[in-house]
């Protein structure tokens, strides 16, 4: 549950646009990424950006931003038509962008990376570092994060990393200022302190543009909506006169209820386990992340875990997939103990998808074959060597069974959208021939319709015969994906309640921590 801070409904204000696309289109070889895209963005209001993976908001944010050009159309900044040189030109004259995939150096200080390539000097020369680190705990604060600038960036937690990327933006103090899934890792008081800082600039009178996969999250925080659809402007209005069952429907031209996959259950016997697990906080080693969790998963069941950050959800995942030591308990399957790292476990059936696949789930460097391949290798040796035809044959059959839109096993992986990607990803996982398919927000990142196939994907196993365990921190989720869904507050389970039991009141309430019915 995101706490959201309230914004008065305001009339449209009569002054000209700060910025505008003019009949943009974008054309790569024989792709049209966008379509003679007219948007208009005004100052002081928040402009809320949706559309699936490869609908052109990518596209359309790095055009106004100089990191790409215009095949044909123009950009307009205060009634002038620009062309701007670099992304850097383009800051300077007030338009900054925070991208979803993180670009931190994680060698480097935080301050160093708020201040990296627009350095403070003293006289044109010398750096000034005390100027620098007052401005970073300045900004810190405004994002109500007390760390020591000097931290390097690669001991901060995933949000707290986003939040960095965050201030550095607020830092280039924009007039306008893209934000590209700016909540996707943060915490809700954290999203919460977010919002506030939105309704700060947009009071000053900043343009706020603003992309998310979180559909209800965004419309709070909207004035103006637009929706992108296979590169072309199909929709447009006011925040206040848009539901969520318009935005989807204008997005993926099916209605909401369609998206969630319908099955009937017929859960087998018990196949994982966990008695009293506890699991250690692996940032305060002294404190539980996890604290005397038993639950149990049966074969062909669907068992969701709601929590939200900071819940020991992802702690508990990664302990039953053996990246982390259990502090007390066990982890059984098939009433036996099981013991090991991440390999063990993936040689006795236990698999995770983890929930950062960016920087734990995928290899940059390789090919979606090979990315999708790479933890199952040893099932194509054949004597001292791995059978390419094999291997290949097994990945052409993954792609198609997990719906990978590629132009094949050898495209880079980065080719792909963010939801092609996390199906790679579980595609990955399958192929080591799970017996328990664990899923750490599996929806993290990726569309609406790339969420749909997310969960139809997790329904298909299910009725495979696989137990299914996966997080989230989406009430739409939860109220609609699991056969048994557990809540977890503060390390420990509060609740386990059947498909008929789950409502949105009680969830919220569960998530206060204003109801807890030991029931798991």
């Amino acid at each position: 549950m995101t706490a959201v801070t309230e914004r008065p409904i305001m009339a449209a204000a009569p002054v000209p646009p700060i910025l505008r696309a003019m009949n943009v289109t974008k054309v790569y070889g024989g792709t049209q990424a966008l379509k003679g895209v007219s948007l208009d963005i005004a100052p002081g209001r928040v402009m809320a950006l949706f559309g699936e993976n490869g609908a052109g908001k990518s596209t359309l944010m790095k055009i106004l931003s100089a990191v790409e050009s215009p095949t044909t159309g123009q950009v307009e900044l205060d009634g002038e038509a620009v062309a701007f040189a670099s992304p850097r030109e383009a800051a300077d004259q007030g338009i900054s962008i925070i991208h979803q995939e993180l670009s931190l150096c994680p060698n480097l200080s935080i301050q160093d990376n708020l201040f990296l390539g627009r350095e403070r000097t003293r006289h044109g020369v010398l750096i000034d570092g005390a100027a620098q680190q007052t401005l970073a705990i300045g900004v810190l604060e405004r994002l109500g994060e007390e760390l020591d600038p000097r931290q390097q960036v690669s001991e901060l937690r995933l949000g707290q990393q986003q939040l960095v990327e965050i201030a550095r933006a607020l830092l280039q103090e924009a007039r306008i200022l893209i934000m590209d899934e700016p909540t996707s890792a943060l915490s809700a008081p954290e999203i919460e302190v977010l919002f506030q800082v939105i309704d700060e600039l947009t009071a000053a009178g900043v343009a706020i543009i603003y992309i998310s996969h979180h559909l209800e999250e965004a419309l709070e925080i909207a004035d103006d909506v637009a929706i992108l659809r296979d590169g072309a402007l199909v929709a447009t209005a006011a925040a206040a006169d848009v539901d969520l069952a318009w935005v989807v429907h204008n997005m993926v031209g099916r209605e909401q209820d369609e998206l969630f996959p319908e099955r009937d259950a017929e859960p087998g016997p018990v196949v994982l386990e966990t008695a009293d697990l506890s699991v250690a906080d692996p940032a305060n080693p002294d404190r539980l992340a996890a604290d005397s969790v038993s639950l149990h998963v049966r074969a062909g069941e669907t068992v969701g875990i709601y929590g939200l950050m900071g819940s020991g959800r992802t702690e508990l995942l990664e302990c039953l997939a053996g990246r982390l030591p259990a502090a007390s308990g066990e982890v059984l399957l098939d009433g036996e103990p099981v013991r090991g790292g991440v390999r063990q476990r993936i040689r006795t059936g236990l698999t995770l998808v983890p929930e950062d696949r960016q920087r734990d789930g995928l290899i940059h460097t390789m090919s979606v074959g090979h990315n999708l391949s790479l933890p199952s290798l040893t099932r194509f040796v054949r004597g001292l060597m791995v059978s390419r035809s094999a291997e290949r044959a097994a990945v052409h059959s993954m792609i198609k069974d997990v719906t990978v839109k590629t132009e094949g096993p050898d495209a880079p992986i980065d080719s792909l959208s963010g939801g092609n990607q996390q199906k790679v990803v579980i595609g990955k996982a399958l192929m080591t021939g799970p017996r328990v398919l664990l899923l750490d927000e599996p929806s993290r990142g990726v569309d609406v319709a790339a969420k749909a196939d997310v969960f139809e994907l997790m329904s298909r196993q299910a009725e495979r015969g696989l137990a299914v365990l996966f997080t989230t921190s989406e009430t739409e989720e939860a109220l609609h994906i699991p056969d048994r869904l557990l809540v977890m507050v503060r390390g420990r389970l509060v609740a386990d309640l059947s498909a008929g039991e789950i409502t949105r009141d009680r969830l919220m309430s569960l998530a206060d921590g204003a109801d807890s019915d030991q029931e798991a």
